[in-house]
């Protein structure tokens, strides 16, 4: 039943439950007693611990209590050892100073009395533990439970049955019984070996595994929680040999059994005896049936009902199918059940009729009654059972007979009817059902009340029900007469009664299916003819938990790991909590199972693992599941029990067991054989049969010693091979096949070599193979031949050349010839051909290709097989003056007859010379005349170089080397080139014509800071070669920011729109760097995913560390601070995330050159060195007011004003350090050299420089060779007053001086 399913019916269940359910009055009102709890009818006690006796009561006012034993009061005073708990019945009797618990045996029987009257409890029979008793009787006599006799051992034949009885003492409550062995571990059971009801072990048939000397019967004893065990029993299971030897000595040397052992046998029934019997079973109790059969082989039981069908939902066969047990027993169990025992010689019945008894039972059991003077009400008392019960009454304890009669009241069988009660009538009755199987008792109480009514229900309450179910609003109440509810909604229109809402008689109110819709505040109403009651609750409407994504089914293989996925939805304020269950009980305690919050993971799967998996998604309200298999398989195991039957001279029968498939089923069986033999230890692959077939019919070859084995295959793979079979023999007999690949041919040009492939030991057949050869020179009649063993070839010597033969080879062993060879048709060995072709023809096609034709070589000058045709060539000179070349001699091979053949890849411009040759399987024949042609001119190659050099504002210079292959005579140069902006779009192309005599150039008009790329190729008469491509960017102007793009040569062909790679390659490229005031300016290209990008640069030939500066999204990087004159080494990385390098650029030199600085000397300028005394004179004033000010302690008019009218611009001195405010140009946000540019912009700046080379442009800290200003500014900043002018962040005169430059 599903989770939705099951919560419905749950609420439904409750709502009938909570509909019949008795009168309950509360407790401040008066009323009888009532019996709340009682010691249970038969109570088993042990007598090492106090006996509690319970009786609990209620009623108002709170009821007194009193005992009866065996029908006689019993008085709980006269008893020091008895004591009743205080406002209760129950008793305590203490037998903790070794008072005998059998003292206190008997039937007692609790009364609970009040003024409005009386109650009573069941009988309740009291009785020990016997097997106690027995067990402290034994201890005192100084022996054990058992006793102790020495069990002498069995020995039994093999094969036969056999009983070890285990017969504990009887116990109360019985004991439970299990067979063990010394180390405590329980005996293993099987269809030949098992337990019965009894406790004795049943061996259908003994093995000689059977032996052993620790057979124990144990018995748990469950109320004392005690074990006590049998003297252990020796068995041993013997063959009729080792029985004769054993018996010998006794018995005169004369056998005492028979030659073999026991034989096979048809079943009999150990248990039950007969052919038929009974078994009587109280309704509701478990009934339990049992065959045990022996015999040889083991018996298989099954059970049917003879009668009709066997009740699955409630049935388990257990013990190997030998025990029926059904639970739950009803009249419809009763009828005739046949257990049938069977093996291959017979089949053996045995028919149990089961009656089906009933104690008592409640049809209607009465409940209590609540009356209002002059009302009629009736108690009904209504049971069954097998034989039918008695029904009797009791008013107050007393029997309804003996009580004075009231016209009030009359009693009519099972009821009992009130007419117009009065006041004070109140009292309890008893009813009592009985047969002889049992009885039930029952207490129901009448109180005549009025009472106006009330609502029990707390106030308020909440209900919450899952959308689409059924709700249940509870208006419990009291009242005497019984109150009438209503229930209202909201603002009380209208009475509820009617679709969607059920109104039941206990006042409860239905909302069948429950929507959105339905939440709100809900109203009942309780009114009688005393007065009215009201009470407010509240329904709020969930939404449903639903399982989206379901477990699947899995199969997984042993030793792997296992998901299984379950997402959930649920209304926002429910909060489901998810519970995983395997075969519908808790997941193993095993941290291979892993929970989380959708999922279940099992990790390392076991067999033990494989099951069916439930997700259960709960919340308050409701839940949903979802469950998915998990078939956990394996190799399988090997096939068992190998067998070879119809044994014949070419064939023989193998059958085998198959082991277990582990959950994935056989697909085929794989039968091996090995030849002890011929080839001992080597296992060989025989035939292969479907996984449904465990028998083999296998075709044998003579001379073989075989044995056998069988592999299993499932979907994960082939088994372990089985153990091998028997060996089985094969005669020997003559070849029934010859050998194969015979082959004839020549080595040398006299012989003829006669080849084939040896036969194997198997194909031989017998011993003393050998091969019988024979040839002959076609149409020739005469065979000759020659016998050979133990190789594989025969040459025959003196044979003319290349002349064919005719060969057969016929295996031969001792007992015969094999079949017929067939004829192969070979020839004698060739030899190198004579001739060369003739009339050798060139035709030139184009610059790099030419076709050349020749006449075939006859076949009497070939002298061989024809295998082809060869062209040598070779070039001869270049017609071109710079490049004379010579090159090495090359060979094309055309195969087959072929008279013609294309030469490519010839170099353009150029001589060549070339001759034709034939050739067979011995080797080239001569060759013929040498013809000589030339090849045209072609296209030029690409440039050897195009280097850029010398980049200005507006001009680039640039210079390039001839190509390497010219290919003809050159015509000139074209030069192509075209800006690139910041998307990396491509401006208009301009093309330039150059001489072929010139080697460099010099660029005019472009524009300043502006990257261009170039495409230059060289021409001949045949047109324009392939173009070499270079980028370079000219000199950035001061005034304007640094252009994000890379000098990056390239090794393009064309051109396009976008400047980016035309095929998938590095993702790094186009290194350069050209050099500028500011440093040496980087760039490259980069079109890989990793953001941490970083330029490294070192001193070439350094050992230090590779110094690294992050450049992230950018493709340039200017490099600050490079001394002059040394040469470094600068690469492009990309780093992942663990800081590991991913890519890498080439690695670029870099050598930046001594140079005097561009900087102005401004130390000898007039200007300024006005602008610094005026400076001093400043500084030298404030110093003055700063003292004074430091002295008098005020303040003065100036700074007054300044406070109260501060300017944001220009912040004054700071009086505690002598410092000035930062003075914040909004004209100049460079930063300075020696801080550090954060992504939000802000510059944060060292401590360590503060010199006023700070605010320059440019990265020399050096004036001028005097060093003039190199003292005065490029000190340490110091804190003391003396010095404090020196921290200022004054406004730079050098920027001032390079703005005019």
């Amino acid at each position: 039943m599903d989770g939705p399913t099951a919560t419905a019916t749950a609420l439904l269940l409750g709502l009938l439950a909570h509909v019949a359910s008795p009168l309950e009055v509360p407790l401040d009102l008066p009323q009888p007693p009532t019996i709340t709890h009682q010691s249970p009818k038969d109570y088993i006690v042990d007598p090492r611990e106090n006996i509690i006796v319970r009786c609990e009561a209620k009623g108002k006012p709170h009821p007194s209590f009193s005992w009866t034993r065996n029908g006689m009061h019993f008085d709980v005073d006269e008893d020091p050892k008895v004591a009743m708990k205080p406002h209760s019945g129950t008793l305590v009797i203490d037998i903790s100073g070794g008072e005998k618990a059998e003292m206190y045996e008997g039937v007692y029987q609790c009364t609970a009395r009040n003024e409005h009257g009386t109650a009573v409890s069941n009988n309740i029979a009291i009785r020990q533990s016997h097997y106690f008793s027995v067990f402290k009787d034994h201890l005192l006599k100084g022996s054990p439970l058992w006793s102790k006799e020495r069990n002498q051992p069995i020995v039994v034949q093999e094969g036969v049955a056999l009983v070890l009885e285990c017969r504990p003492p009887a116990g109360l409550p019985p004991p439970i019984v299990f067979w063990m062995d010394n180390n405590f571990q329980k005996l293993s059971q099987s269809p030949r070996v098992s337990q019965g009801l009894n406790g004795d072990l049943y061996f259908s048939n003994v093995v000689p595994s059977d032996s052993r000397s620790d057979y124990i019967c144990y018995a748990r004893f469950p109320h004392t929680q005690t074990i006590q065990q049998k003297q252990p029993i020796t068995v041993r299971v013997m063959n009729m040999d080792a029985i004769n030897e054993t018996m010998a000595a006794f018995l005169n040397d004369t056998d005492f059994f028979g030659d073999g052992p026991a034989e096979d046998r048809r079943p009999t029934f150990l248990v039950p005896q007969g052919t038929t019997s009974s078994k009587m079973v109280l309704r509701g109790h478990v009934l339990e049936m049992e065959c045990i059969a022996e015999g040889l082989p083991t018996p298989e039981v099954s059970w049917v009902k003879v009668s009709g069908e066997l009740p699955h939902n409630r049935l388990s066969l257990l013990n190997f199918h030998k025990t029926l047990r059904i639970t739950g027993v009803t009249e419809a169990d009763a009828g005739q059940y046949r257990c049938t025992a069977k093996n291959r010689l017979g089949t053996i019945h045995h028919t149990i009729t089961v009656n089906v008894k009933a104690a008592p039972y409640w049809i209607m059991a009465p409940n209590n009654l609540v009356l209002a003077p002059l009302e009629n009400g009736q108690l009904i008392c209504r049971a069954s059972g097998n034989p039918k019960p008695a029904i009797s009454w009791a008013m107050n304890g007393v029997p309804i007979h003996n009580v004075p009669h009231d016209p009030s009241r009359r009693v009519e069988d099972d009821t009992i009817m009130f007419t117009d009660v009065q006041s004070g009538s109140s009292a309890v009755y008893q009813c009592n059902a009985s047969n002889d199987h049992g009885y039930l008792l029952a207490n129901a109480f009448v109180n005549v009340l009025a009472e106006p009514p009330r609502v029990l229900t707390p106030p308020n309450k909440v209900y919450q029900v899952i959308r689409n179910k059924p709700a249940i609003l509870d208006c419990s109440s009291f009242g005497s007469p019984l109150p009438k509810i209503t229930w209202f909604k909201e603002s009380r229109s209208s009475v509820l009664d009617g679709d969607p809402y059920t109104a039941h008689d206990n006042g409860t109110l239905e909302v069948r299916t429950a929507h959105s819709s339905n939440s709100g505040k809900y109203t009942c109403v309780a009114r009688n003819s005393l007065g009215i009651s009201e009470n407010h609750v509240y329904l709020e409407v969930k939404e449903p938990t639903r399982i989206l994504k379901q477990p699947e089914y899995k199969v997984v293989l042993r030793n792997r790991d296992v998901v299984f996925e379950c997402k959930v939805t649920h209304d926002s304020s429910l909060m489901p909590t998810v519970t995983w269950l395997k075969d519908d009980d808790e997941l193993p305690d095993d941290e291979r199972f892993v929970v989380d919050v959708d999922s279940l993971t099992i990790k390392d799967v076991t067999e033990s693992d494989a099951g069916t998996y439930t997700c259960i998604m709960n919340t308050t309200l409701d839940q949903d599941s979802a469950s998915a298999k998990l078939t956990v398989v394996e190799y399988p195991d090997p096939p068992s029990d190998l067998e070879l039957t119809d044994h014949r001279s070419r064939s023989v029968q193998l059958t085998w067991t198959p082991g277990d498939d582990h959950n994935s089923p056989i697909k085929k069986f794989l039968i091996q054989y090995e030849d002890a033999l011929h080839d001992h230890g080597k296992w060989h692959n025989l035939t292969e049969v479907p996984g449904t077939k465990t028998t083999a019919h296998l075709k044998l070859s003579p001379y073989v010693h075989y044995s056998f084995r069988v592999l299993a295959l499932n979907s994960v793979g082939y088994s372990e091979p089985s153990q091998p079979s028997q060996q089985y023999k094969t005669n020997p007999a003559a070849p029934d096949e010859n050998p194969a690949g015979v082959k004839a041919t020549g080595t040398e040009h006299n012989n003829l070599v006669i080849s084939w492939k040896p036969m194997t030991a198997l194909q031989s057949n017998g011993p003393g193979l050998q091969y019988k050869v024979s040839w002959r020179q076609k149409n020739v009649d005469e065979w000759l031949s020659s016998t050979v063993a133990n190789v594989s070839k025969f040459t025959v010597s003196g044979t003319p050349t290349f002349v064919p033969y005719e060969v057969q080879v016929q295996a031969v062993n001792k007992h015969g010839a094999g079949p017929e060879p067939g004829t192969v048709v070979g020839y004698s060995g060739e030899d190198l051909p004579v001739a060369a072709p003739d009339n050798v023809q060139v035709r030139v096609v184009n610059s790099t290709l030419a076709d050349v034709h020749w006449d075939p070589v006859s076949a009497e000058s070939l002298r061989g097989h024809l295998n082809g045709y060869k062209i040598y060539y070779w070039r001869e000179r270049s017609l071109h003056k710079r490049n004379p070349h010579h090159s090495e001699q090359q060979i094309l091979t055309f195969n087959g007859n072929k008279t013609h053949g294309k030469l490519p890849g010839l170099h353009p411009y150029s001589i060549y010379n070339l001759n034709v040759r034939v050739f067979n399987g011995r080797g080239d024949g001569p060759a013929s005349s040498t013809k000589q042609f030339k090849t045209p001119e072609g296209v030029p190659g690409q440039p050897s170089f195009l280097r850029i050099t010398k980049p200005s504002l507006d001009s680039l210079n640039l210079e390039w080397g001839p190509p390497a292959h010219p290919n003809g005579l050159l015509t000139g140069y074209t030069l192509k080139y075209q800006s690139v902006n910041s998307t990396n779009d491509l401006g208009p192309v301009e093309k330039l014509k150059l001489p072929p005599n010139e080697t460099s150039m010099t660029l005019h008009n472009l524009k300043y800071s502006t990257r261009y790329k170039f495409y230059f190729s060289a021409e001949t008469v045949k047109g324009q070669g392939p173009s070499i491509s270079e980028e370079a960017v000219t000199v950035i102007d001061e005034g304007f920011p640094e252009p994000p793009h890379p000098l990056s040569p390239t090794s393009e062909h064309s051109y396009r729109h976008k400047a980016r790679p035309l095929v998938p390659g590095p993702v790094l490229g186009n290194l350069s760097s050209s050099l500028g005031e500011d440093g040496v300016l980087i760039s490259w290209e980069y079109w890989g995913s990793e953001k941490n990008v970083y330029v490294e640069y070192i001193v070439e030939n350094s050992n230090e560390d590779w110094m690294k500066e992050l450049v992230n999204g950018s493709q340039t990087y200017v490099l600050k601070g490079l001394k002059e004159g040394l040469a470094y080494k600068v690469r492009v990385v990309a780093k992942g995330h663990s800081d590991e390098t991913v890519h890498s650029s080439e690695e670029l030199l870099v050598t930046v050159p001594a140079m005097a600085s561009r900087q102005v000397d401004i130390a000898t300028q007039g200007w300024f060195i006005g602008l610094m005394c005026a400076i001093a004179l400043l500084i030298l004033v404030l110093l003055i007011v700063c003292f004074i000010k430091r002295n008098k302690g005020g303040k003065y008019p100036v700074k007054e004003k300044e406070d109260a009218h501060a300017d944001p611009e220009v912040q004054p001195m700071k009086e505690d350090d002598c410092t000035f405010g930062e003075y914040s140009d909004s004209e100049d946000h460079k930063p300075l050299k020696g801080s550090r540019t954060s992504s939000n912009g802000t510059v944060k700046r060292d401590d360590s420089d503060d010199s006023l080379v700070d605010y320059g442009d440019v990265g020399d800290p050096q004036f001028n060779e005097d060093g003039s200003f190199i003292g005065q500014y490029s000190g340490k900043k110091e804190r003391d007053t003396a010095e404090c002018i020196e921290s200022s962040e004054a406004p730079s005169p050098i920027n001032a001086m390079n703005s005019f430059v």
